[in-house]
């Protein structure tokens, strides 16, 4: 291959074969290693759902990676299961290319597919709502950690899925210290 030109890239769930890729992927992407271990960590929790962890896989190799993963909302009348999309990585050679748009896109369909109703994101406000996410703090959910309005951003995939549920998203210890 020339300089320039890509082979094509295949978006599929994990593999075991994969782990090693993944963890790479996500080092590089953010230039530590703390995403990957959240990434290995949510993998050995028991609400691990292997279909929602997406690779990008060009010439046998992990070019990306999109992981969504059960958190919830606490409300005054209970807990309600939503997603998290974390972490995003693409390698940076390969970012900005459309290679975490189409983990995303690809990632969305699999939870409405499997019947998933809300997904959050705390991310760069200018990337995330051309997927459909738009503050959370507006459909009435808190963060448990400071973070500003416009980076904590929610997603119904189905019509109506927090209209009556107000209350502070919870993530499992996985994610502590990201």
């Amino acid at each position: 291959m020339e300089s320039g030109e890509w082979s094509v890239i295949s978006i599929r769930s994990e593999t075991p074969e994969d782990y090693a890729g993944i963890h790479e992927v996500n080092a590089l992407a953010f230039g530590r290693e703390d995403e990957a271990r959240l990434v290995e960590a949510v993998r050995a929790s028991p609400d691990f759902i292997p279909a929602l962890s997406l690779v990008a896989v060009e010439d046998g190799r992990v070019v990306g990676h999109a992981l969504f993963s059960p958190i919830h909302v606490e409300t005054p009348t209970g807990v309600v299961a939503i997603l998290a999309l974390a972490p995003v990585a693409v390698r940076p050679e390969r970012q900005n290319q459309g290679i975490g748009s189409r983990l995303i896109r690809r990632g969305l369909d699999e939870c409405r597919r499997l019947s998933h109703a809300v997904v959050n994101v705390v991310g760069h406000p200018n990337y995330y709502p051309r997927f459909g996410f738009s503050p959370a703090r507006a459909l009435g959910l808190e963060a448990p950690f400071p973070v500003p309005d416009e980076a904590f951003m929610v997603l119904e995939l189905a019509p109506g899925a927090l209209a009556d549920v107000k209350g502070r998203v919870r993530y499992p210890p996985a994610f502590e210290g990201v």
